[in-house]
C-alpha cells in the first residue's frame, strides 16, 4: 500500500508555483507499551471522559472550547476551525534563503520528504532543487499542517528535497541560562592533545543501522524472564566490570592516558605531546630492557 502524503500543496517562489506532496521521513522505533493494571484483579484500568455532575459523555457531544474567565468558554465547531483562511495550508511560499550552518540544530524539529505531485510539476522541482543545490542555500518559508503554522526549512535531498519544520524563537530555551556557570577557561594543552587522540580513535563513517535501542531489548528479556518465574520478582544484578557513569574522574590525565591506550594514537596526532612525562616511565624503562634486544631479535 502507498504511503498517504502528509501535505499536498504547492511550493511558490515569486511567480513560479509547483505542485508538490509531503510525506514523513521518520517513523516510531520499535518500543515496548506498557498498561497501568489494577493489582489485586490483574484487569487493566480504563479511562472514561466525565463532566463534573452528569458523569460520563459521549465523545461526539465533545467540542473544544477556549476559556475565557473560570468556567468560561468560547465553543468552536470542527468545521470552524477548519474553515479558517490561511493561505499557508495550501502554499509553502518560500520568502528568504539564508545558509544552512545559520540555522541552528536546536530549531528543527522533524523532517519530511517533498516530491512533485506529477509529471508537470517535475521539471520545475528539478530546477529549484538543483538552484538551492548549486547556491548550498536552504529556502524558508510558513506551512500550515494538522492544525498549527510551522517555520519550515527545504533543501535538497538525492533527487528529491527535504522539508524540517523548525521551532519558533519562543520555543527554543536561551543557552546562557543553563551555561553561564561554566568557568570560561582554556583547558590544559595536554590534556586536549589526548582527548582529541582518543576522538580520533573513536571516529568512524556514520552508519545508523549500526545503533538500536538497548533499552528495549534489555525490556524483553525481562518480561520473558518474568513470565517464565511465575510471578517471582526479577532485579538484573549490574555487570561485573561495569564503570559507574556517574562517577567522578578523579585523575583525567590517567584516565585519557588510559582510554587513549599505550602506542596506540591515531595517525595525524600529536604524539610529543600526548607522550608521558619522562619521569614516569624511567624506572619501567630500565626493567624492560632486557626484553628488547630479544624481541629485536626475533623480529
Amino acid at each position: 500500500m502507498a504511503a498517504r502524503a502528509y501535505w499536498q500543496g504547492q511550493i511558490r517562489l515569486a511567480l513560479v508555483s509547483i505542485p508538490v506532496e509531503i510525506y514523513a521521513a521518520t517513523k516510531s522505533g520499535a518500543q515496548i507499551a506498557f498498561h497501568q493494571i489494577h493489582q489485586p484483579s490483574g484487569k487493566r484500568v480504563r479511562y472514561e471522559k466525565t463532566v463534573p455532575g452528569i458523569g460520563p459523555v459521549d465523545p461526539e457531544d465533545i467540542v473544544k472550547g477556549y476559556e475565557l474567565s473560570k468556567g468560561d468558554y468560547v465553543l468552536l465547531q470542527p468545521d470552524e476551525i477548519e474553515a479558517v483562511k490561511l493561505e499557508s495550508k495550501k502554499t509553502l511560499e518560500l520568502t528568504q534563503f539564508v545558509d544552512a550552518s545559520e540555522i541552528d540544530v536546536l530549531y528543527y524539529e522533524r523532517p519530511y520528504y517533498v516530491v512533485p505531485a506529477d509529471d508537470l510539476a517535475e521539471e520545475a522541482f528539478i530546477v529549484l532543487r538543483e538552484a538551492l543545490r548549486r547556491t548550498r542555500k536552504v529556502g524558508l518559508g510558513q506551512l500550515a499542517m494538522r492544525g498549527r503554522e510551522y517555520v519550515v526549512s527545504l533543501k535538497p535531498c538525492g533527487r528529491g528535497m527535504v522539508l524540517e519544520t523548525l521551532r519558533y524563537a519562543d520555543e527554543v530555551n536561551r543557552a546562557q541560562s543553563y551555561f553561564r556557570d561554566i568557568e570560561d577557561a582554556k583547558p590544559d594543552a595536554e590534556l586536549l592533545d589526548l582527548a582529541e587522540t582518543l576522538i580520533e580513535k573513536k571516529t568512524a563513517p556514520f552508519k545508523p543501522d549500526s545503533f538500536h535501542d538497548r533499552y528495549v531489548d534489555a525490556l524483553e528479556r525481562l518480561i520473558e524472564k518474568k513470565k517464565k518465574s511465575k510471578g517471582r520478582r526479577i532485579i538484573e544484578e549490574e555487570e561485573e566490570g561495569t564503570v559507574a557513569r556517574g562517577s567522578n574522574v578523579i585523575d583525567l590525565m590517567a584516565a585519557l592516558k588510559k582510554s587513549v591506550g599505550s602506542g596506540t594514537a591515531a595517525s595525524g596526532s600529536k604524539p610529543a605531546a600526548k607522550k608521558a612525562p619522562a619521569k614516569t616511565p624511567a624506572k619501567t624503562a630500565t626493567r624492560k630492557t632486557p626484553a628488547k634486544p630479544a624481541s629485536r631479535k626475533r623480529a
